[in-house]
């Protein structure tokens, strides 16, 4: 019965965490609606108004890309909060300065609440769900790095960080969702028709 059961449960890696990592993509469409929204990141509104609109945009591309793995209704809500207050937070502390120290201690206290409301948002069956919290600080803040060492024009305050830095994210959480929340084929159409046998056996 094990043996039934196993190819249809296994976890897979490769292809969703492809599929995550390209979801990169939509970082940069965060960004500009963020900016649309709200303008610079250079006062507590923009940042809190502008962060919560990128989170949105973020939440739902992330949901998208996780392959059923988030569900929308708690995914979005949760980044677009965290986004919003991370923003204000992390922005007001470094007093709106765009040095690449600067947006790496933004990026981090961003990732600090971020990390936290998502976490509070995936599924029941995460195991080890809290290590997302952990982990969000250090990839946001290195994702802020990657950009501002790409040659990004970081000095126009914008509300997220660039396609470079935005790869490096997605690629390595992309690693770190797949050991919280591996993807697992479980749609095959054999299990049912065994159920009865297993059943009854």
């Amino acid at each position: 019965m094990t043996s039934l059961e196993a190819p249809a449960s296994a976890p897979s890696f490769l292809r969703p965490w492809m599929i995550w990592t390209a979801g990169f993509l939509v970082f940069p469409l965060a960004g500009l609606a963020g900016t649309a929204a709200a303008g610079r990141v250079d006062d507590p509104r923009a940042a809190l108004l502008g962060g919560a609109v990128a989170g949105l945009v973020i939440g739902a591309g992330q949901t998208l890309a996780s392959r059923r793995r988030l569900a929308a209704r708690r995914w979005v809500p949760a980044t677009a909060v965290g986004m919003g207050i991370g923003l204000l937070l992390g922005a007001s502390a470094v007093g709106y300065r765009t040095s690449l120290s600067d947006l790496a201690v933004m990026g981090a206290l961003t990732g600090v609440v971020l990390g936290v409301t998502q976490t509070l948002a995936l599924p029941p069956r995460t195991r080890a769900r809290w290590a997302w919290a952990a982990a969000l600080p250090a990839l946001w803040a290195l994702a802020w790095t990657v950009t501002t060492l790409a040659g990004i024009a970081v000095d126009e305050q914008f509300t997220i960080f660039g396609a470079s830095g935005a790869f490096t994210f997605s690629a390595l959480s992309g690693l770190v969702l797949h050991q919280l929340l591996p993807y697992r084929a479980a749609t095959s159409p054999h299990p049912a028709p065994h159920t009865p046998t297993e059943a009854t056996a």
